[in-house]
């Protein structure tokens, strides 16, 4: 199966030992709380986007908010593919793909390609020797310094948060997720060029409504805001000084979500914007939670009182931090490696 639900060694990844009866009675979708998702979130943006049809040709300064809402908006209508993805978002394994196949293709992402490269992710996040599938690319510090002059440069240009928010969001979204590389079967394949007719269709409705200018522009500004919140979302969940890789023969399922994955608390109106992903050691331990359970689980069990939290303020303080020191166990920044 595709659903990510089982940790690599086939343990089922919400029943860790340690936790299990206390997350047992949260891996349970509920329709009304999920219908209600696909309502504010999905119906959202598409009003967003209507809304923008009315506004544009009174004023900018009504129609730029409305857009500013709709990225935010998307991000929401990501994570329902995310969970969709994860079979935990409804009961319904056929209705999930259906939801997260929209969900998606609304988010310039491919569902079928994407599930299985996160599936890839969670399956190695935090082992130092499978790295680069749906991970932000991470050096040792030793790597770094036995690496050329050339590949030192494109580290740092991938590594650099500038190029992360300008570019990198029109990347993914207009190139990255437009190709089928890497695709596992025919079903991924085809999931990438259906995601790209539609995107087709949708551009060209864009443009006969709003004229080709203000549709690029109102499309870059959502692209810019939602890829880039979704990279920084990404990047933080994984990238924190107290992170987590080891190599194969120490790699623990359980250590990799509660140790490797931070809790990002972030302020109520941004938790619900980005779908409580923050909770992200809890999603990590036991992907079949589904978003909308994620808070209650956390404040319900225990042990997750214990968890590290990264706040808003500290999160930025991460941005030097780029190498992983092995001795140290920490990620650090570039002087480590003089």
């Amino acid at each position: 199966s595709m659903i990510i639900e089982t940790s690599p060694n086939g343990a089922s990844a919400g029943n860790d030992a340690r936790l299990g009866p206390e997350l047992a009675v949260h891996p349970q979708p509920d329709r009304l709380r999920a219908a209600w998702q696909l309502a504010n979130s999905v119906g959202g943006y598409l009003l967003a986007w209507t809304l923008m049809v009315f506004t544009v040709d009174i004023s900018w300064w009504l129609t730029i908010p409305l857009a500013v809402l709709a990225a935010g908006l998307l991000v929401r209508v990501f994570i329902i593919m995310h969970d969709c993805a994860h079979g935990s978002f409804l009961g319904s394994r056929r209705v999930n793909d259906v939801v997260g196949v929209v969900c998606g293709a609304l988010a310039f992402t491919p569902y079928f390609r994407w599930r299985w490269e996160h599936a890839r992710h969670h399956a190695t996040s935090g082992n130092l020797e499978d790295r680069g599938t749906g991970d932000i690319w991470t050096m040792t510090v030793e790597e770094y310094r036995q690496a050329s002059p050339l590949r030192r440069l494109g580290y740092r240009l991938v590594r650099n948060p500038d190029f992360h928010h300008a570019v990198g969001p029109f990347w993914l979204m207009l190139a990255k997720e437009r190709l089928p590389h890497g695709t596992p079967n025919r079903r991924a394949r085809r999931s990438v060029w259906w995601t790209n007719l539609f995107l087709v269709g949708m551009a060209a409705i864009g443009v006969m409504v709003f004229g080709w200018l203000d549709y690029l522009i109102l499309q870059a500004i959502i692209i810019g805001i939602a890829g880039s919140a979704g990279i920084w979302l990404f990047y933080i969940q994984h990238q924190f000084e107290d992170a987590y890789w080891v190599r194969a023969e120490e790699w623990d399922f359980a250590d990799a979500a509660l140790r490797g994955s931070s809790f990002y608390k972030l302020p109520k109106v941004l938790q619900w914007f980005s779908g409580n992903i923050g909770f992200h050691h809890i999603h990590h331990l036991s992907p079949r939670i589904p978003n909308y359970r994620l808070a209650r689980c956390h404040a319900s069990t225990g042990a997750f009182q214990q968890v590290p939290v990264l706040t808003l303020r500290g999160s930025l303080r991460t941005l030097s931090l780029r190498l992983w020191d092995e001795a140290a166990e920490k990620l650090v920044g570039y002087d480590r490696a003089r």
